[in-house]
């Protein structure tokens, strides 16, 4: 079994004072919590609509000074850090990009968004994620304990082919930390992330961002949630700054795809 803490944070636009806070809530979570696994949002690091902003503050993986802090943090903490996505450097268009840390400090996953955010909200604000960020390509997933863990990055939930392939390839479990939109979230958070549990068999966790952000002009959905492979909430946040846990356990991953055998049925 493993214990997961999931942090839901309210990044802005200093990097510097939101890598401050996250590793502070880090912290804070293995004095509380002890986890085997940390789980933080997308764009944790810096958070605007600001593209120049956003490219500015994309780093080199490995080498960038985040990246060398929240490589030492799991080291020092022996946890395995899960860096929700920040952004990477590339010769064009920086990639949003999650980063998995061992308890030794070591990269073993980096996931580069594959779906990119390009919408109209219910609120008439337009969003084109792709004329700012590069397109990810590769299918990722890595080891924890007895578990598979698949990665996924917020608007990546409304594509089921994503989460066909982690499970083709072993997740028990797919993180997608997120900063999913008020309007959005408000509409379709919860019911997307309970669908995919249900229908793929994993546990979901899912940081998302939260509050205010471009002063105050804009807003994210917040509601974290840790849901089990029968679609169950086990935890679930509100809107402030906060932590949740949860033990996520393959007894009973594998208790839920026995009953109901979804990929030995699967004919198409």
């Amino acid at each position: 079994m493993i214990k997961v803490a999931v942090i839901q944070m309210n990044a802005q636009a200093d990097k510097a004072d939101n890598v401050r806070r996250a590793l502070a809530l880090m912290a804070r979570a293995v004095a509380e919590g002890a986890p085997d696994l940390i789980v933080l949002p997308e764009n944790f690091t810096c958070y605007s609509t600001d593209a120049a902003l956003m490219a500015r503050h994309a780093e080199d993986m490995p080498g960038g000074a985040v990246y060398r802090a929240l490589s030492d943090f799991a080291r020092r903490h022996g946890v395995t850090l899960h860096a929700g996505s920040m952004s990477e450097t590339s010769a064009d268009k920086p990639y949003n990009t999650s980063v998995v840390f061992d308890r030794d400090g070591r990269e073993i996953a980096r996931y580069r968004k594959i779906h990119r955010f390009d919408i109209t909200s219910p609120d008439g604000a337009s969003y084109l994620e792709s004329a700012v960020v590069g397109r990810g390509e590769n299918i990722v997933t890595y080891p924890l304990g007895d578990l598979t863990v698949g990665c996924a990055i917020c608007f990546d939930l409304r594509f089921g082919e994503l989460f066909r392939a982690l499970q083709d390839k072993g997740a028990d479990v797919i993180v997608i930390p997120s900063a999913f939109t008020y309007a959005t979230g408000q509409a379709h958070w919860k019911t997307l992330i309970q669908s995919r549990a249900i229908e793929f068999q994993s546990y979901v966790v899912a940081p998302d961002q939260t509050g205010t952000f471009d002063q105050g002009a804009k807003r994210t959905w917040g509601h974290s949630l840790i849901v089990d492979p029968w679609g169950e909430v086990i935890a679930e946040a509100g809107e402030e700054e906060t932590i949740l846990y949860a033990t996520l356990d393959k007894a009973k991953v594998d208790a839920v795809r026995g009953r109901i055998p979804v990929q030995k049925l699967r004919v198409l």
